[in-house]
């Protein structure tokens, strides 16, 4: 009957205000993320703050203050399988950054209700909801700015397609034409191509390339028997 023993209203209301506190606050944070449509909308965020607070009210009402920092360390790193839930790759470009990092800030709004800190967890929500909606107007503004070439970053990558049994004599090549040209490889990968061939891939460190140097390169390249086909692809990453 240790149920019995561990009834306390006092805690049983304090615990019940946190709970609360991590409910309307989590909600606010995912009614803006509902309302965009995101991919953890209001219900996910509202259970990431509430579950925060219930593991560090259980943990302070059990091992005091050090129990709930000790838990609260285990919120900030376990929330990140469930951030990296919602971030997709597609066609190179990573989605669901932004909505990872909401609930993560919505774990720390619970664990703040769940450590009685009302007032700062109210203050966290504010500042969330500020970076969701005020800064976005900012960044749309931003990205319809046209590139600087200038303070882009180039990667160029060179494809080498090669039959398998001369995979070793292709890269050989490859190598030497990229040492000959004095451009250094940042990686260099090889992959199956179908069943009979490989794709090499060198991604070129990001320094001044010339077009036309490439391009010579790729037609010695492609001259060679070992090589069935090659070309080169640059990308800018900010």
């Amino acid at each position: 009957m240790h149920f019995i023993q561990n009834i306390d209203f006092a805690s049983f209301l304090d615990t019940l205000v946190s709970l609360t506190a991590a409910f309307v606050l989590g909600g606010a944070i995912g009614l803006e993320r509902q309302y965009r449509q995101r991919t953890a909308g209001l219900r996910t965020n509202v259970l990431v703050a509430v579950g925060a607070a219930i593991f560090v009210d259980i943990a302070y009402r059990l091992a005091g203050a050090e129990g709930a920092t000790r838990v609260i360390s285990y919120v900030v790193s376990g929330i990140g399988f469930l951030g990296a839930g919602v971030i997709m790759r597609e066609d190179g470009n990573v989605r669901g950054l932004n909505t990872a990092a909401t609930i993560w800030c919505s774990a720390a709004v619970g664990a703040c209700a769940g450590s009685d800190l009302i007032m700062e967890a109210a203050l966290g929500t504010v500042f969330v909801l500020a970076a969701n909606t005020l800064l976005r107007p900012i960044v749309n503004r931003i990205n319809r700015q046209p590139l600087d070439t200038e303070s882009v970053e180039v990667t160029n990558t060179i494809h080498l397609i090669a039959p398998k049994n001369w995979q070793k004599q292709a890269m050989q090549l490859l190598e030497a034409e990229l040492e000959q040209a004095r451009y250094p490889a940042r990686d260099l990968d090889a992959h199956a191509f179908g069943d009979d061939s490989v794709e090499i891939e060198a991604v070129l460190s990001a320094t001044g390339v010339d077009g036309e140097a490439l391009d010579a390169m790729v037609a010695r390249l492609v001259a060679n028997p070992y090589v069935t086909q090659a070309f080169w692809s640059p990308s800018t990453t900010d």
